[in-house]
């Protein structure tokens, strides 16, 4: 692995302060979103890779997570629409346009948000993140107690480490714990009683009908998703035409086997970066 020199800022936004992260020059803008209750250092495998060397990389820690603030109005911010609202506004404010967007679990679920407002995305990768509709929640995750803990608002130390374990498929490092017991505990909460109140766009309407192209990656071991359900979506821009899953690794391939997945983010950024 190289070693890129990172650039670290805060930004103030409407929705609070937020913590960025930086690395490479290229003119090709690419975007990191992380998921619920972690932090932008999951991406680290990917902001000290090859893609530094032609791409802008971007990461950040979303509002009550990692170093950002707290949200300013948590019901405003803490929901799937509230948190694409504040990517965006982010980009603006880096004068970044046209992006490819990498979004896992939460993370993916905004970068579909954001599919359904800005169309002049380069590409969407998603990792970990059913493009649900309504009533489909149950389809698009398994009905695991540690997926539960993902909408808990307050979690013990065991439960911290439960969710770790099956959020890293079993590599979790200090880092990803600290992440966790750092999250506001209301972001969890509102997030999922706003998802479950049908808070957002229709996802699977949105893939199904999008035309910035979308690449889909999942671990083939992924604790909290139902990878079936992927199969049965008519996507409008399905990268390479498949679904792609990763052998020996769950819920966050990019971070448990970089090895095999930067490959295929490389290809995905060669294939869409001059749109």
């Amino acid at each position: 692995m190289t070693h890129t020199f990172v650039r670290t800022t805060r930004v103030s936004t409407s929705h609070g302060r937020i913590a960025v992260e930086e690395a490479g020059h290229g003119g090709t803008p690419l975007l990191f979103i992380h998921g619920n209750s972690s932090c932008r250092e999951v991406f680290r495998h990917q902001m000290n890779g090859p893609l530094s060397h032609g791409c802008r990389l971007i990461a950040f820690d979303l509002p009550g997570h990692g170093a950002s603030d707290d949200a300013i109005d948590p019901d405003r911010t803490y929901t799937r629409p509230g948190y694409a609202d504040c990517a965006i506004e982010l980009m603006q404010l880096l004068g970044v346009t046209e992006p490819i967007v990498f979004g896992w679990s939460l993370g993916g679920h905004i970068a579909i948000e954001m599919m359904a407002r800005c169309p002049d995305l380069r590409g969407v990768m998603i990792v970990g993140a059913p493009p649900i509709g309504p009533g489909e929640a149950a389809l698009g995750f398994r009905n695991s107690s540690h997926g539960a803990l993902g909408r808990k608002r307050e979690l013990s130390e065991s439960e911290v480490a439960a969710f770790a374990h099956d959020m890293t498929g079993g590599c979790a490092e200090p880092f990803i714990l600290d992440a966790i017991a750092r999250t506001d505990g209301r972001a969890r909460e509102i997030l999922f009683n706003a998802r479950d109140a049908g808070a957002g766009v229709d996802q699977r309407q949105v893939v199904e009908e999008s035309a910035v192209p979308l690449a889909v990656v999942n671990g083939r071991a992924d604790a909290f998703i139902q990878l079936d359900f992927f199969d049965r979506i008519i996507y409008a821009n399905l990268w390479e035409g498949q679904c792609h899953r990763l052998p020996g690794h769950g819920h966050a391939a990019f971070w448990s086997g970089p090895g095999l997945f930067n490959p295929l983010l490389e290809r995905f950024v060669r294939d869409v970066g001059t749109r």
